[in-house]
């Protein structure tokens, strides 16, 4: 999934050799590798985060978060044990090497490096770091944040809480002065900017204020519900800069997604999975497919493919047959042939698909939940009908297309109701644009309860979704002085019952 990055340092290694071996006065550097250089182009740098970023939400994290979520259904190996809940904190890879030693020092490697003539490199390290942050503290609660990322210097760092994380305390920078720090460094005047190395931008540094801006409005709902008052004040710091949150991701030509590509070794991590590698361990949820044919959704071929000869379909719908598998069963799947699997939203038609991380119909579906409960600005009925027509736009689907489903379907597509009623209508809809980002949707689940999902079948550990990742191993032996105890059933910082 790394070749891209991996051919970056190849190369700056290469020409690292090539300087040495011409120099007379390298000859007797006998202790200085070439092959190891101490400092690394933030051009070389910038591929690697960025990339890492989109592999770890695509990869086993967010796997099992769509589990979770009943996106997918586990049929075999890890995905039909994890989706009985049996994690067991086997989470090694991620935290250690993805988020830890790659995306997060990554950053923080990038900041140190060019914060001083190159703050525009050192302005997207810190949104990258804050989003790779988030992630972590989202899915396992208080974690290693103000002491990480120093090496020998700091082996055994303390566990922040995640309320610390978020809000900030006596040195403990929250995860909103880290973003609004990223976001002065691109206003500042830099030597290097990026350029092709932006894989996802290509160095437009407004794009990546937007980003800055849309991470504000991710973290005040992430935490709406415990901190209100600090939702409300960052919501309307964005809403200050632009009206209906244009400061932030206000087009789904700007969203915040990584690419990837058809080559063996680069393709979309779900596909190297479900389809290289695994094609036999998921398929579609069938409480997911129920719910998207209970609305006529047109999204659903988009999502999922269709399995027309399959006279056992789950669901049969106007967009064809679809064949789902329930949440924790044990019963023999389908034959490959009649499985409804992720199609080219998720996958693309060769693995090329991106891995979405922060889009246009996040930003409409957040303003429209925080207009109900924080009574910030805007029309919420507007808000949601916006984050509705976002998402089927991202999806494929054409105007016309999007025009005859609100027609057909006044009912789903207007708020009414209870603000309870209307806030479970924006989940739901969250819930099904967020297909392929499973961690967004775990979230929503979390911290609101909505939609309504019921525990898997079969479920041995705790009879209840989980509501958070157990500690990996790796950091269990290596740090475990500083680890909270805790259970899957235990609630995070901002998850409020």
């Amino acid at each position: 999934m790394k070749n891209l990055s991996i051919l970056r340092y190849s190369a700056f290694a290469a020409a690292a050799l090539a300087a040495a071996s011409c120099s007379p006065d390298k000859f007797l550097d006998v202790n200085a590798s070439p092959n190891n250089p101490t400092t690394v182009q933030p051009s070389v740098q910038l591929p690697t985060i960025t990339i890492g970023t989109g592999f770890v939400l695509g990869n086993t994290l967010g796997r099992d978060a769509d589990l979770f979520v009943q996106h997918y259904a586990g049929l075999a190996n890890q995905p039909a044990t994890e989706d009985r809940y049996v994690i067991n904190g086997n989470y090694d890879n991620e935290w250690r090497n993805d988020l830890y030693s790659n995306n997060l020092n990554g950053a923080q490697t990038l900041i140190a490096s060019s914060q001083e003539t190159s703050p525009a490199y050192a302005g997207i390290a810190k949104l990258i770091k804050a989003y790779n942050f988030a992630l972590t503290t989202d899915l396992w609660g208080d974690v290693p944040y103000s002491q990480a990322l120093q090496g020998l210097a700091n082996i055994h760092p303390a566990f922040d809480k995640q309320q610390d994380i978020y809000e900030g305390a006596s040195g403990i920078q929250s995860l909103f002065d880290l973003v609004r720090e990223g976001l002065a460094d691109l206003d500042k005047a830099s030597v290097l900017k990026p350029g092709a190395d932006d894989f996802v931008y290509k160095g437009d540094l407004t794009k990546w204020k937007k980003v800055g801006n849309m991470l504000l409005l991710k973290f005040a709902n992430t935490v709406s519900r415990k901190d209100p008052a600090l939702a409300t004040k960052v919501i309307n710091e964005v809403l200050a800069k632009g009206a209906a949150g244009s400061a932030a991701i206000n087009a789904n030509a700007d969203d915040f997604e990584v690419p990837f590509a058809t080559a063996v070794g680069n393709t979309n991590p779900f596909y190297s999975y479900n389809i290289t590698n695994r094609p036999d361990d998921q398929m579609a949820s069938s409480r997911f497919l129920d719910s998207l044919a209970a609305f006529s959704d047109p999204r659903l071929p988009k999502y999922f493919t269709t399995t027309p000869n399959n006279t056992a379909a789950t669901q049969t719908t106007p967009y064809g047959k679809f064949s789902g598998f329930e949440n924790g069963n044990t019963v023999t799947p389908p034959v490959r042939a009649n499985r409804s699997v992720y199609s080219t939203y998720v996958l693309g038609s060769a693995g090329q698909a991106p891995v979405r991380l922060l889009t246009n119909f996040q930003r409409a579906f957040i303003l429209a939940e925080s207009a109900i409960t924080l009574k910030t600005a805007g029309d919420a009925n507007a808000l949601y009908q916006e984050g509705i027509r976002r998402s089927m736009e991202k999806t494929g689907l054409t105007t016309t297309e999007i025009d005859a489903y609100f027609a057909a379907n006044p009912k789903i597509v207007t708020l009414a109701g209870t603000d309870a009623h209307k806030i479970n209508q924006i989940i739901r809809q969250k819930w099904m644009a967020w297909v392929g980002n499973g961690y967004e949707a775990y979230n929503d689940y979390r911290r609101t309860g909505y939609p309504r999902l019921q525990p898997a079948l079969n479920v041995s550990v705790t009879p209840n979704i989980p509501n958070r990742l157990l500690y990996p191993p790796s950091e269990v032996a290596g740090n475990g002085e500083n680890i909270p105890s805790v259970v899957i059933t235990d609630r995070v910082w901002w998850d409020v019952d």
